[in-house]
């Protein structure tokens, strides 16, 4: 049996794959591409994914007990090396962050503070859920539109993921057997 922790540090890995293939797919486009209104909540793929960094930012601080005043509009890279950079940076960093916790934490209750400044709790199972399906919903949005732009939608599925992980935990057993 699985547990929480191990349930959500795959979570977060998985996030970073299927960002890292999202990122594949949008370094073919122009950056004009990327910055144009296309309809998104966010307007732009480059403000969406700007919107991503900003939530995860949010969320990861709230987890740690901090009460951020970031707003989720918030540009926060306007170029986009350094944009994709930070978003890497900052899952591999919540990551990191979340081996360290031990497994009551998966299941207790935080509290904090609204973007309105209302103080609120919640299940730290239920934020990190929320994080998850956030990235994936927006990276869906995004997908759609590189559609629309003619190219070709990144492989983002978590069952890709994992046969992704399975593959290459066994290219590095036979590796290991060869030494």
């Amino acid at each position: 049996m699985i547990s929480w922790k191990s349930h959500y540090i795959y979570q977060i890995d998985y996030q970073h794959w299927a960002t890292d293939a999202l990122f594949a797919s949008l370094d073919k486009l122009s950056d004009d591409a990327r910055k144009r209104d296309e309809g998104l909540p966010s307007k732009s793929i480059h403000a969406s994914c700007n919107h991503m960094l900003a939530f995860n930012l949010l969320w990861w601080g709230r987890l740690k007990g901090e009460s951020p005043s970031l707003r989720l509009d918030a540009e926060l890279h306007a170029e986009w090396r350094e944009l994709k950079a930070a978003i890497r940076q900052t899952l591999r960093q919540t990551q990191h962050w979340m081996e360290t916790q031990n497994e009551e934490f998966f299941v207790s209750e935080i509290k904090y503070l609204t973007s309105t400044g209302k103080e609120h709790k919640g299940w730290v199972h239920d934020v990190l859920t929320n994080l998850s399906t956030h990235f994936a919903h927006q990276r869906g949005m995004i997908a759609g539109v590189i559609t629309r732009l003619g190219a070709a939608p990144p492989n983002m599925d978590f069952i890709d993921y994992r046969r992704d992980m399975q593959d290459s935990l066994a290219h590095l057993r036979s590796n290991s057997n060869l030494s």
